[in-house]
């Protein structure tokens, strides 16, 4: 089951599962239930009554004049995962680690699929980081590794778009994954029942066409199980919360010359078994 969010011709928000080309709106029909957004259905644990939905119910919307959302717009938590692949660790002069490096994102700081990705004003160095996302169905703290994944609602896209120059002005990366929409997080999440093992997946990001990422998911240093028991460890995790789970190595910053993305590019992220994340590029507003 593919899940979206979004909102509707009159600016509505909601969300629905993808069938036939279009879109059923759960939250129409969910909302009295106590579930009129997605990260609600996880949180109150109506996942299977949105299958009967769907499995019952005609598209009743077509997906075009929807503008997609966040497949999350409103998590709890965004936990990245710094330096997850050995390629690049290579490529940043970086040495690998025992413990995962893990740093916060923020909601304002991504958009959804087919939305525009901004360029700040205050740098040109713009970079592209294709990433699966993980999203959590069910609460849990101090989660075994052997059950992470009985945790996962399912998976998406991410593109962790990076401010280079501002991630370097200290040790800290906050700086630059928190510009305004300058990542995204999409097209839809499909259920964990769809992908039962999320190391098995290929991820591939492109520049305007061109290949500038390739990967399998089996190569991650810390694998998804293990990201999850780690990450419960140190604070509950919710339905709703997105892990990030690192990028690749092919990064922008570390091409001669540098490879970054500006306004009138397109930048895509595509994994295996989920779909095609896709956004354009504007400069920021004056």
């Amino acid at each position: 089951m593919k899940l979206l969010s979004f909102h509707d011709r009159n600016g509505r928000p909601s969300y629905g599962v993808l069938r036939d080309g279009g879109v059923v709106d759960l939250g129409e029909r969910l909302a009295a239930d106590g579930a009129p957004t997605l990260r609600a259905l996880l949180a109150t644990g109506q996942l299977d009554a949105a299958r009967r939905i769907a499995a019952a119910t005609a598209a009743d919307l077509s997906l075009e004049g929807l503008v997609f959302a966040p497949v999350i717009p409103d998590p709890e938590k965004i936990i990245c995962v710094g330096l997850n692949y050995r390629d690049h660790v290579a490529e940043t002069g970086r040495t690998v680690t025992d413990k995962p490096a893990l740093f916060a994102r923020y909601p304002s700081s991504q958009t959804g699929h087919l939305q525009p990705l901004v360029k700040p004003t205050v740098s040109d160095d713009f970079d592209y980081e294709g990433e699966l996302a993980v999203i959590i169905g069910t609460s849990g703290r101090h989660v075994p590794a052997e059950r992470a994944l009985d945790h996962v609602a399912g998976y998406a896209c991410y593109n962790e778009g990076s401010i280079r120059d501002w991630q370097r002005h200290t040790s800290q990366f906050l700086a630059g994954k928190s510009f305004a929409q300058s990542g995204s997080l999409g097209p839809w999440l499909v259920t964990s029942d769809e992908i039962p093992d999320p190391s098995k997946l290929a991820l591939e990001t492109r520049l305007n066409g061109a290949v500038v990422q390739r990967t399998a998911t089996d190569l991650m240093i810390t694998d998804v199980p293990h990201l999850i028991a780690y990450i419960s460890t140190i604070l509950p995790l919710t339905p709703g919360d997105v892990i990030v789970t690192g990028t690749p190595g092919g990064v922008g910053a570390k091409r001669t010359p540098p490879l970054w993305m500006r306004p009138g590019d397109t930048v895509e992220v595509e994994i295996s078994g989920i779909g095609i994340l896709r956004n354009g590029v504007i400069a920021e507003a004056a």
